[in-house]
């Protein structure tokens, strides 16, 4: 992947503290640790699922 541009991005402290912080709206620990993560890194997720739309994180639906 890093061969296309794509680089890893670690877990820190401060996405866990985003994390404890958001509504449990979506169950999935992995799912919230990545909405966590593209709130602290102003990031866009890739995903097609419809829960990500009910936090305040930018979502392009595949």
């Amino acid at each position: 992947m890093e061969e296309r541009g794509f680089l890893k991005l670690p877990i820190y402290l401060y996405h866990g503290d985003i994390l404890m912080k958001l509504p449990l709206i979506h169950r999935d620990p992995f799912d919230r640790m990545l909405i966590a993560q593209a709130i602290a890194e102003d990031l866009i997720i890739i995903k097609a699922d419809r829960k990500f739309k009910n936090y305040d994180v930018k979502v392009l639906e595949i």
